[in-house]
């Protein structure tokens, strides 16, 4: 028994059972594949998979209770790896951060300039994508940790750490008819905002859910008009006079939203938590502590070493 032939079923699974995909993901060749995957089978005594003459097409029970053992051995693997790599360069290394759009452009940039100033040696890598697909990349090893404010928690693989709460702004042009309600000390309502073609995220992005929320307790339609991922396009569409904008009030800038009103709404939709998570049992490098301090001041060592080492599915706050 050998990793490669361990990696081999692990990225089966991952690559829907497409040999030829895991052969480009291992840098190998198809034979190569499925040799190494043939030769654990025979060493185990069981078949991993079910087969269509050459293909593979899922995998048959005792495949399924084999793999999170597989899954266990190579992540023990790469942490022991890590952990050499930490008392040996305990200052140098690659750190990679998965996080949402709104995080990545609004809330991380603080923290990462001052990691980056106190680790001039370590590399950071920065991926975006959608709170699932931040989830998976830290679930496939591809992320050290991760930061968002929907799935997060839903993945008992993961260790998900409450970082910060935030709320909803209302986005107008200026002149508009919510901005001079606003000006006169008027309290924007859900009935008033429901009045207006609305502009938000999609569905699972950035306190979403709260919104979609709001609405239906009170029973009210709205005109969604426009949804993006993105901040800064929805802020686009409303000043081409689209419709209302619905964000996070972080994403608002008085200074570079010049042509923009932003009302506060936290009166009227729920507040939100952004999370920072680790893969449950993966070994975190020094510095990677370090960071999320950077990002959560009070998420301490200890408290998420303490957060690791509770049972899974058990939540944790601070």
């Amino acid at each position: 028994m050998n990793f490669q032939q361990l990696r081999s079923v692990r990225e089966a699974v991952r690559q829907g059972f497409n040999l030829t995909a895991v052969a480009a993901s291992l840098h190998t060749s198809q034979p190569g594949v499925s040799r190494q995957i043939r030769e654990l089978e025979d060493e185990l005594g069981i078949e991993l998979f079910h087969r269509a003459g050459k293909r593979l097409t899922g995998l048959t029970p005792p495949g399924a209770a084999v793999l999170p053992i597989v899954e266990r051995l190579l992540l023990e693997a790469d942490n022991l790896k890590r952990a050499g790599e930490n008392f040996a360069s305990q200052s140098r290394g690659v750190l990679t951060i998965a996080a949402t759009h709104s995080q990545a452009r609004y809330a991380l940039p603080p923290a990462v300039r001052d990691f980056s100033a106190a680790h001039p040696e370590v590399v950071l890598r920065l991926h975006q994508g959608g709170p699932k697909q931040v989830a998976e990349m830290l679930l496939s090893g591809e992320a050290d940790i991760g930061v968002a404010t929907e799935a997060l928690a839903e993945y008992d693989e993961l260790v998900a750490l409450p970082s910060y709460r935030w709320t909803h702004a209302v986005v107008v042009p200026r002149g508009h008819a919510l901005a001079q309600q606003a000006q006169r000390g008027e309290s924007l309502s859900l009935e008033a905002l429901a009045r207006h073609p609305i502009i938000t995220y999609e569905p699972g992005y950035t306190g979403r859910t709260h919104i979609d929320e709001a609405f239906a307790r009170r029973g009210l339609p709205w005109n969604l008009v426009l949804s993006a991922m993105d901040a800064d396009v929805i802020k686009t569409y409303v000043e081409l006079g689209m419709g209302v904008g619905i964000i996070a009030s972080m994403a608002f800038d008085e200074a570079r939203d010049s042509a923009l009103h932003a009302i506060d709404a936290r009166h009227l939709f729920a507040s939100n938590m952004t999370r920072v998570a680790v893969r449950r049992g993966a070994f975190l490098r020094s510095y990677a502590y370090e960071f999320i301090r950077s990002f959560a001041p009070p998420l301490t060592r200890t408290l998420v070493d303490q957060a690791l080492a509770q049972a899974p599915g058990s939540r944790f706050d601070i």
